[in-house]
């Protein structure tokens, strides 16, 4: 009697570990999901590294380029330079 209580309980004490290893706090199923929201935040950090170089390029060329600023003046604004003359096509009527 008592060994099948001794089985019986070493074989909860296996059971309850290995339910906590896989379901608990830091166990299996917990560090895959961690490891793929690692990956997912990666890839977002090379992302924006690579759009962080990209700004910076533009920023020194922008720095360092009048004629990189003065490009999208003139077309968003329709800034012109003195005797310069600008020519407005309008746009074709909306068909209803």
């Amino acid at each position: 009697m008592k060994k099948k209580i001794f089985i019986l309980g070493i074989a909860c004490f296996f059971l309850i570990l290995i339910v906590t290893s896989l379901f608990g706090k830091k166990g299996v199923i917990d560090l895959r999901r961690a490891r793929r929201n690692l990956a997912v935040f990666e890839t977002r950090v090379r992302v924006l590294e690579a759009e962080k170089v990209r700004l910076e390029a533009e920023i020194d060329r922008l720095e360092k380029d009048p004629r990189a600023v003065e490009k999208p003046a003139r077309e968003k604004l329709g800034l012109v330079e003195p005797g310069e003359k600008v020519v407005v096509i309008p746009a074709p009527p909306v068909k209803k």
